[in-house]
């Protein structure tokens, strides 16, 4: 199977702009189940426009499932708009945080090193447990995550993806502006 085979299952990321109604996510879940796609990672929160919340959704699948998948998820009352997009359209970064004991922290001379070596951060040191930081893509976080087996993790967690476009036009604004236009020209 070549590289630019639509088949082949590719990392998206989608973008949907919503309303923030109760029920939302669910039915945007039920749209991945009915066409066999599993969800990777899930973010929401609110964006930079008023009333409008951002859900960023990856998983793997092909460019033919998602345009359906997308064109689904437009149909739900409560969506604005949806946008698909690959790894190289966009900047997109993950948390993860993870639990050391304290005890490792200070009988390890390398454990301070490798959370240098990975750009990570302390949070936290309390009389059990250090809280360290690692914001990146997922394999970097995964590395990270790799090297801290070692000293004994409590606990390991990570945020769905964020992601912004590099496109210099946002779409959902001129989504809006369109609409605001065409309301415009409709009503007396």
């Amino acid at each position: 199977m070549s590289q630019n085979d639509t088949t082949q299952p590719t990392l998206f990321t989608v973008a949907v702009f919503a309303e923030n109604h109760v029920g939302l996510m669910n039915q945007l879940s039920i749209i991945f189940t009915r066409r066999c796609v599993n969800i990777e990672s899930i973010s929401a929160s609110c964006c930079s426009i008023p009333n409008v919340h951002k859900i960023t959704l990856s998983c793997y699948s092909d460019r033919q499932t998602m345009e359906k998948i997308i064109k689904q998820i437009e149909k739900r009352i409560d969506v604005l708009r949806a946008f698909l997009y690959t790894d190289d359209e966009i900047v997109y970064q993950e948390v993860a945080l993870y639990k050391v004991p304290i005890a490792r922290l200070i009988d390890e001379t390398d454990l301070e090193d490798i959370i240098r070596r990975h750009g990570a951060r302390i949070l936290e040191i309390n009389r059990h447990n250090v809280i360290i930081e690692k914001t990146g893509h997922n394999d970097e976080t995964e590395a990270l995550f790799n090297e801290l087996r070692r000293y004994d993790i409590r606990q390991f967690v990570r945020s769905g993806r964020v992601a912004i476009t590099k496109s210099p036009a946002e779409l959902v604004d001129r989504f809006i502006s369109e609409q605001e236009e065409r309301r415009l020209r409709i009503e007396p």
